[in-house]
């Protein structure tokens, strides 16, 4: 899309992902009742709520742009493929941690250029912490206020000892022999795809690999923009970039985020686990 504005749109998905945040705490202090689009698939009104919020923002502030959003009509997507930009959203990322009340869930939107993840923003609504990064300027920690801290990933240069985190919900026990057979320190569970991208990176975690069923789009673009903007590195879990303009919306071969330094590494020790 010749003369997109990046900034703009970081500063748009910003906004409207603070605005979903509240929106989504303000339901957490209510209750709310709890429904399944599939067998241990829940959803809230915090999903739909804060899905309609940010379609809105971003439609209106980047008309003719698709929103590919988990809880909007798949018929909404079917133009996507191909498209100059593209905007992937989720909600609540997380809401099995929403429903379990630990804290441990997202608001994210990614943006993806020409098939690449380039911007990306992470807001954790109960730890009151925001998170963005763009391609090519940097990834930060944004305060309340506005302010603005810069985050990095770690420097580990080895699987040796490195730390991983891996995915509460999908356990895998293959993904911890291989770390284990690496010689890597024992995985920590977290939930929310997006904050354990957010703990590669600001340099919390050295790794974060889950191989498939690893989600959607939605759960990958922001998480790898902020990963990549940190100076780490993030694909699928045999090492393939991601496409984002294919039309493909599974994460059908995992997803794989590092700092970078222990990239090949990590895919040679995770080889066949997808």
């Amino acid at each position: 899309m010749t003369g997109f504005d990046r900034a703009r749109a970081a500063e748009t998905a910003l906004s409207a992902a603070l605005e979903a945040s509240a929106l989504v705490m303000d339901i957490y202090g209510q209750g709310f009742t709890v429904e399944y689009k599939a067998k241990n698939d829940p959803v809230t009104r915090a999903d739909r709520e804060s899905n309609q919020l940010l379609c809105e923002r971003l439609t209106r502030a980047f008309p003719g742009v698709p929103v590919i959003a988990e809880e909007s009509d798949p018929t909404s997507w079917s133009s996507f493929a191909g498209a100059d930009a593209v905007w992937f959203v989720d909600p609540v990322d997380g809401t099995r941690e929403f429903v379990a009340r630990n804290g441990e869930f997202a608001v994210m939107i990614g943006l993806a250029e020409r098939g690449r993840a380039t911007m990306g923003v992470i807001v954790a609504p109960a730890w009151g912490r925001a998170f963005l990064g763009i391609e090519g300027q940097g990834a930060w920690e944004v305060a309340a206020g506005g302010g603005r801290t810069p985050i990095h990933v770690s420097d580990r240069a080895t699987l040796r000892d490195a730390s991983a985190v891996v995915s509460r919900s999908r356990a895998n026990v293959r993904v911890k022999d291989a770390l284990e057979r690496a010689s890597a320190a024992a995985p920590r569970a977290h939930g929310s795809s997006g904050l354990k991208a957010v703990l590669v990176a600001t340099g919390a975690a050295d790794l974060y690999p889950q191989p498939a069923p690893a989600g959607m789009r939605w759960d990958a673009c922001a998480g790898e923009a902020l990963v990549r903007a940190a100076g780490g590195e993030c694909t699928e879990i045999d090492g393939r970039p991601f496409e984002y303009a294919s039309g493909e919306l599974a994460n059908a071969r995992g997803f794989l985020a590092t700092n970078g330094r222990l990239h090949a590494a990590a895919v040679e020790a995770l080889r066949g686990i997808f």
